[in-house]
């Protein structure tokens, strides 16, 4: 008898800790969305440093899937103009909503940026910018943008 109250006590115990768990995950979820600024030179927390990365918690995430043109340096005069442009998009991007990831095949670059394929709404944000013609698919190299 003793047994058994101890195994439907022990059994309890696994349940209310399930549900714990469960609302502890419900209080987190895959999505968030945070104030997004654009990266200067102070400690970089939640901003936007060009096209295709930004800092988000701390943490310095690279969109996985899209190639944006170059800011710092910025090999001819077009590239600058839509590099700039594609930061600023991706600034109102970031900040119009909740944000998810999705890890790429690898989990970091060789600068050790989080390579994430993020979402809003569902839509995967290096998608948008590719139709905005402000990034290219990612092919696993960088081309040029001053062609």
């Amino acid at each position: 008898m003793t047994l058994r109250v101890f195994a439907a006590a022990a059994g309890l115990s696994v349940l209310v800790i399930g549900i714990l768990q469960s609302v502890a995950s419900a209080q987190q979820p895959d999505s968030a969305r945070d104030a997004f600024s654009i990266c200067g030179s102070g400690q970089r927390i939640t901003c936007v440093v060009d096209g295709d990365t930004f800092w988000f918690r701390g943490e310095k995430i690279r969109i996985a899937d899209i190639d944006t043109p170059e800011l710092s340096p910025p090999r001819c005069q077009r590239e600058r103009e839509l590099g700039l442009a594609a930061k600023n998009r991706l600034l109102d991007i970031l900040n119009s909503g909740p944000l998810s990831f999705k890890g790429a095949a690898r989990d970091e670059d060789r600068f050790g940026r989080k390579l994430r394929i993020v979402y809003r709404d569902r839509r995967s944000i290096g998608d948008i910018l590719v139709a905005e013609g402000l990034a290219r698919n990612w092919q696993g190299s960088r081309r040029s943008w001053c062609e």
